[in-house]
């Protein structure tokens, strides 16, 4: 079995608590984009372990049981499910690190591909619950399609909304943001307009009310992001931000651009929604 894990960027981003338990708040907009990893999952035959992983392309390396794939399955085992051991490939094309979801794309997909190869008949409902086991915004690549996100990213709220027609440009510095980074200098807070209101706007009005709260924590550390933003300004986007908490910058345009020998040195692609 095929798939094709897609990433996600972040429509407006805001950081409006820190939690008891150590955690943020969130309200945000998860837009699916149709830039893909590929997965592939296919029953072997083997007594040594219940998978083997092969992983190319964009990968950023470390231990098979730190991939979230392998987590994804060993979840469904520790759930009770049985199945024969499987062999997986994937080909990560969407960069690691973006804040675009591709991990969490991977891992989603995975519950998704175990679940349809095998009959293990789980339910979407369940499989959003053992997503978030996995990541907090794992569940939204189960149904993928556009949320309003609060919570820690994991309370979600279907909404009515497309960006079909338009291009999106997303640039991608060599650059690697941990969350620490991300978070040293927010300062939670409850923004005066509603997302869920904020994009019921003209997109041409977004610049002044939508905004992404890691970038007054990032781009002061990353001045390089903050030039990548205002460049897609000024080549002529309608909107810029950085995708989640980093590294990718996106820009909506009404036409597609071909702007890639503007950012040397960077991953860079167009997408048409």
């Amino acid at each position: 079995m095929i798939l094709h894990p897609n990433a996600k960027i972040n429509l407006g981003l805001n950081v409006v608590r820190k939690r008891p338990d150590g955690y943020h708040d969130l309200e945000t907009v998860f837009y699916p984009i149709p830039l893909f990893d590929d997965l592939e999952v296919n029953p072997i035959c083997s007594a040594d372990k219940p998978y083997n992983l092969i992983v190319n392309g964009n990968s950023i390396g470390g231990e098979d049981e730190d991939n979230l794939v392998v987590k994804a399955l060993h979840l469904l085992k520790n759930k009770g499910y049985d199945f024969p051991p499987v062999e997986i490939r994937l080909n990560k094309k969407i960069p690691s690190g973006a804040g675009m979801g591709g991990g969490s794309s991977d891992a989603a997909y995975m519950l998704k591909a175990l679940n349809e190869c095998f009959n293990l008949n789980i339910s979407t409902p369940i499989l959003e619950l053992y997503s978030a086991e996995l990541g907090a915004d794992c569940a939204i690549f189960v149904q993928n399609k556009p949320v309003y996100a609060e919570g820690i990213g994991n309370i979600f709220t279907n909404i009515d909304f497309s960006l079909s027609g338009y291009y999106l440009v997303v640039v991608k510095p060599d650059i690697f943001i941990s969350t620490k980074a991300a978070f040293s200098q927010i300062k939670p807070a409850r923004p005066e307009s509603n997302l869920k209101d904020i994009i019921k706007m003209p997109i041409t009005k977004w610049k002044d009310y939508m905004f992404n709260d890691f970038e007054y924590s990032v781009f002061p550390q990353f001045p390089e992001i903050a030039s990548i933003k205002q460049k897609l300004y000024n080549l002529g986007a309608i909107y810029a931000a950085m995708s989640g908490s980093g590294s990718s910058v996106f820009g909506i345009y009404s036409e597609c651009q071909l702007l890639e020998a503007s950012f040397p040195g960077c991953f860079y692609s167009c997408l048409k929604l």
